[in-house]
């Protein structure tokens, strides 16, 4: 399996994701089993059924965790030598030269994308599109809605 590429911040999400699945999730479900269990006859027990599919959730989740967190990269955005340009972790405000909207996103590794937040995907066609540039540039992004194009406003590393 290839390198992860996650902000120390996102590495740090996904590690209590972990703590609290294994350390509050996992047993809250083993005991719904064993209730469900001393309830006697299993075949048409919902509850049983519930807490055993509730713990096949939790534990491909914690599997799916421990192997992205044994293969990722932490990268420090604030470490590299940018020189200003949009890079993995940097957080780009920009505007859209059409509606004059100015947004602000952080670029992420694609596990810890999560767009609520203003978390974008590396990968997404945005950041691949920001990547590389500086304030004051303006790029066009290729959405299904057409081509947007969008002012680079300022570029920082947190």
């Amino acid at each position: 399996m290839s390198a992860i590429p996650l902000t120390a911040r996102g590495a740090e999400r996904l590690q209590a994701e972990l703590h609290r699945l294994k350390t509050i999730e996992r047993p809250a479900v083993i005991n719904a089993i064993a209730e469900a269990r001393a309830q006697g006859d299993l075949s048409e027990n919902a509850e049983y059924d519930a807490a055993r599919e509730r713990q096949g959730f939790i534990e491909g989740r914690i599997s799916e965790l421990e192997g992205t967190l044994s293969n990722a990269h932490i990268i420090d955005p604030s470490a590299l030598e940018a020189d200003g340009r949009a890079v993995f972790g940097a957080t780009v405000e920009i505007a859209d030269l059409d509606s004059g909207d100015r947004l602000s996103y952080q670029i992420v590794g694609d596990v810890e994308a999560d767009i609520k937040s203003n978390l974008i995907s590396v990968s997404s066609p945005v950041a691949r599109a920001l990547i590389g540039k500086s304030e004051g540039d303006v790029v066009e992004v290729k959405a299904p809605s057409g081509v947007r194009e969008y002012e680079v406003l300022g570029v920082r590393y947190i």
